[in-house]
């Protein structure tokens, strides 16, 4: 029998998953409910709109709400913000027509804090593939991690310093800021970001992991956060103060000297990671030409991209500062720097971006 067109709520029976779906297609709720519960979920409940999931949350938690976007009245997207708060920690995926690979809208919902997308089919569509995929993306957000462990099941080595300023304030500043993020990363970039003046003087490089047909619509989003140009990666292309630079989805984003300066290398090889783009090549090539001049940050990711080349980047005299576990939606990959003691600290996005901020080009 399809689930009712306004609200259901399930009582748990065991410690699964518990979600909230919400669709103003009672097909659309019918068929994620099968797949969900096929998938070891359970459906917490499944409402058609966002002023019946704000209501829905403010009274029953749940681990995740799956969210359409386009729906009567309020807006999945508009509604978004709410639906965080009132979710206490929820993770939102969104599951919308709208959220095709390269649409604008993926690029806000992300930035705006869900932590995932996945396109919905049409109603004729919805097959085997959706199902798997709308579960496996359930199961890779919804990982259980305890606060006292990282995602490989080690403690952390705490920060040598007591907090970033200690650590970056015992050297002269950086010339360069280098950025990885992959999953719940965007949100925490626009974080970020928004505490740097427009005045900010120095580079930034950033790889984030999204496929290419992204890349235009998260650069404008990065110029729109930061106040200030942002620039999809292109071979030899300058480094410049002030500049930001986002890597392309199909190539690996590379620093190399060129006597006068440093430009972008692009590269195909494959990575340890896996990943395209990753984070491994571009804070090794930062530490390469800028040494102890070098900041690395890592946010939040699946994963352990950009680990190895945290390390490089250390050992060559760079400093790396990694989300803390807290407000990361996922602590892989500033997890995976935690672990191996790299992180000079670990705090909230916003705080790494006061931090940056203070720390100008010298004279």
């Amino acid at each position: 029998m399809p689930l009712a067109p306004s609200l259901i709520a399930v009582r748990a029976v065991d410690d699964s998953p518990r979600v909230l779906i919400v669709d103003d297609s009672a097909v659309a709720r019918a068929v994620i409910a099968r797949a969900l519960e096929g998938g070891r979920f359970i459906v917490a409940g499944a409402v058609s709109n966002a002023d019946a999931a704000l209501a829905f949350l403010r009274a029953t938690p749940v681990d995740a709400v799956v969210l359409d976007i386009e729906m009567p009245g309020t807006s999945g997207l508009a509604a978004l913000p709410d639906l965080i708060v009132a979710g206490q920690g929820a993770k939102v995926l969104i599951v919308s027509s709208a959220a095709a690979e390269g649409a604008a809208a993926t690029i806000e919902a992300l930035a705006l804090g869900a932590a995932d997308t996945l396109m919905k089919p049409g109603v004729g569509d919805f097959a085997g593939r959706f199902s798997v995929a709308i579960v496996e993306k359930l199961r890779r957000l919804l990982a259980v991690e305890t606060p006292a462990e990282t995602p490989f099941g080690l403690s952390p080595r705490r920060p040598e310093s007591d907090g970033a300023s200690a650590a970056l304030a015992t050297g002269q500043g950086f010339d360069i800021v280098a950025i990885g993020a992959s999953t719940g990363g965007i949100h925490a970039l626009a974080s970020l970001l928004r505490e740097l003046p427009v005045s900010f003087p120095l580079p930034i490089l950033i790889t984030q992991h999204l496929p290419g047909s992204f890349m235009p619509f998260f650069a404008a989003q990065v110029a729109m956060m930061a106040d200030r140009p942002c620039d999809v990666a292109t071979d030899s292309m300058r480094i410049r103060p002030g500049r930001t630079i986002v890597a392309p989805g199909d190539a690996h984003m590379r620093v190399v000297s060129t006597g006068d300066g440093a430009a972008i290398r692009l590269t195909s090889e494959a990575s340890k990671s896996g990943c395209m783009p990753s984070v491994d090549p571009m804070f090794d090539s930062v530490g390469e030409v800028y040494g102890a001049r070098a900041l690395g940050i890592v946010l939040s990711g699946m994963g352990r991209d950009g680990s190895d080349g945290a390390r490089r980047l250390v050992d060559r005299g760079g400093i790396v500062l990694a989300q803390d576990q807290a407000s990361s939606v996922v602590w892989g990959m500033p997890g995976a720097i935690a672990t191996a003691g790299l992180a000079s600290a670990l705090l909230p996005p916003a705080e790494i971006g006061r931090i940056v901020a203070t720390r100008r080009r010298p004279a």
